[in-house]
């Protein structure tokens, strides 16, 4: 069954702050923001909540309770991005780890707790990590977010986190406020104003009286904190199924000892696709450090691989990009992208395996692209299009073709195309003839001999909103032409406009 933890840092903001040297240690401190013309207070320090502020008070009322109170402006989009790179940082305690703004995270830590022992240990691992950076958090686990999401924010006080036992919701919340089903505030004064102050008040209304007076809302969030309705958490990262974590008692950092992890880690996820019969196309590792830094590192193959040997071998050759810094307490692998793989078949020696499959071929193929880069490295598939430029795609380097070349190469194109056609100064006896000489790259070719012309019209069908040319405009009318020497050029008269331009595309070989 799902087991969601919910983190509540009523003071983050304040912490980032801090952090930037902001504000005098051991001041009331809050950051304001204007709601409808008025100053708010967005986020209160520790001791400006000792002396009576929080959140959403006037200023002008907080500056009658503390008239030395620091105040800075709200940023958002600053206290976001640093809710987002602590969800990075709390992957090390389980794979699916989101920013729950303003003030939360959402950890889903279903199969993760046997790691620490149970989820009483977990949870209180991470409280301690997290009360060692300073932060001030509030943390419960339960089967639902709605009801992990308002345990955590029961108390102004909080020793221990919070474990909620699976079916004990109705009971856990039946005493709490409306407010904690993460209802808006017009909405929560609304039931207020009926007598409905308790989430037990709640539930025992009637349904369809609740949804036609208070809209849909107050009824979807509680049935999905007691765990009658699905709610979904828009993860940063989709789940992956296919990866193995391998935590560390005391921190490493010799390459020696990050090669002997990846080795470890490879084999035991290795050994799960090779259960499953799929090979993986993309692996990352992920070093994840004491200093709550995320180094990763990403290897790709040209085909589907489960060799624990191979991938470990991959992935090492890009060990010295990783900086250990103080230490590295745990380690992340995982299989980005799988496909199915079937084991290879015993005997039939005589069966030559195909060279685009070959073992040798592909290994040689990822050595290059994990150097290089894997968009430094394609092939050319045949594309049906009647535009030269348009004829062929990029493809992976043991991609297989989909279209054969003789389907789609017109006869009487020549082998080598310019990257782009280039201009060129013709000289025709009439408008509609081909040229009698031309001029590239500052030498004159005298024709010899013509063919043509083969009229080639614009694809109106690709063409983008931008590219809304006249239709006169995108046609095309080739010749092929040798000069007095015997080079062959392929060359076009763009449009029907005057000037005439003209164009020089390919060389016959």
């Amino acid at each position: 069954m799902r087991r969601i933890l919910s983190m509540w840092l009523p003071s983050g903001p304040i912490l980032r702050l801090r952090r930037l040297g902001i504000g005098k240690p051991d001041r009331p401190l809050a950051t304001v923001e204007t709601v409808r013309g008025v100053r708010h207070l967005a986020a209160v320090s520790p001791e400006a909540a000792a002396l009576g502020l929080r959140p959403e008070q006037t200023l002008a009322q907080a500056r009658a309770i503390c008239p030395g109170l620091e105040v800075v402006e709200a940023d958002p989009a600053a206290d976001q991005a640093a809710l987002a790179a602590l969800a990075g940082w709390c992957e090390r305690f389980t794979p699916l780890a989101a920013a729950d703004a303003p003030d939360g995270l959402w950890l889903d830590i279903t199969g993760c707790a046997h790691l620490f022992g149970d989820e009483a240990g977990l949870a209180a691992a991470l409280a301690a990590r997290i009360d060692r950076a300073g932060l001030n958090c509030r943390i419960a686990v339960a089967s639902t977010p709605g009801a992990a999401w308002a345990l955590a924010r029961t108390a102004l006080r909080q020793d221990a986190p919070i474990i909620l036992p699976r079916g004990a919701e109705a009971a856990a919340l039946g005493t709490l406020p409306v407010a904690l089903l993460r209802l808006d505030e017009r909405t929560v004064a609304r039931l207020r104003r009926v007598g409905l102050r308790t989430i037990a008040e709640l539930a025992r209304q009637p349904r369809g009286e609740l949804s036609a007076r208070f809209g849909s809302l107050p009824v979807l969030r509680l049935d999905q904190a007691l765990d009658r309705a699905a709610e979904a958490i828009a993860w940063p990262r989709p789940p992956r199924p296919w990866s193995e974590r391998l935590a560390f008692a005391e921190p490493i950092g010799t390459p020696e000892d990050l090669a002997r992890a990846l080795d470890l880690l490879a084999q035991r996820l290795c050994a799960r696709l090779a259960a499953a019969r799929r090979g993986g196309h993309a692996f990352t590792a992920r070093f994840f450090r004491v200093d709550g830094q995320c180094r990763p590192i990403a290897i790709g193959t040209a085909l589907p691989v489960r060799d624990p040997a191979y991938v470990a071998k991959l992935l090492r050759g890009k060990l010295e990009t990783v900086d250990p810094g103080f230490g590295v307490e745990a380690v992340l692998l995982e299989a980005d992208e799988t496909a199915p793989l079937l084991p290879p078949q015993q005997g039939l020696a005589t069966l030559a395996q195909p060279p685009e499959t070959s073992t040798t071929l592909a290994e040689t193929v990822d050595a290059l692209a994990n150097r290089l880069g894997g968009d430094h490295l394609w092939r050319d598939t045949p594309f049906p299009s009647h535009v030269p430029e348009r004829t062929t795609r990029p493809i992976a380097p043991l991609a297989p073709h989909t279209v054969g070349w003789n389907a789609t190469t017109p006869a009487e194109r020549p082998l080598r195309l310019l990257s782009r056609p280039e201009p060129i100064t013709a000289t025709a006896l009439l408008p509609d003839d081909p040229p009698m000489q031309f001029t590239w790259r500052g030498a004159v070719h005298r024709v010899r001999a013509a063919t043509g012309p083969e009229r080639i019209g614009a694809e109106w069908w690709r063409r983008t909103p931008s590219e809304a040319r006249a239709e006169h405009d995108m046609l095309r009318d080739y010749y092929r032409l040798e000069d007095s020497e015997g080079t062959r050029f392929w060359v076009f008269r763009a449009g029907m406009d005057t000037p005439i331009r003209w164009f020089l595309h390919g060389i016959f070989g």
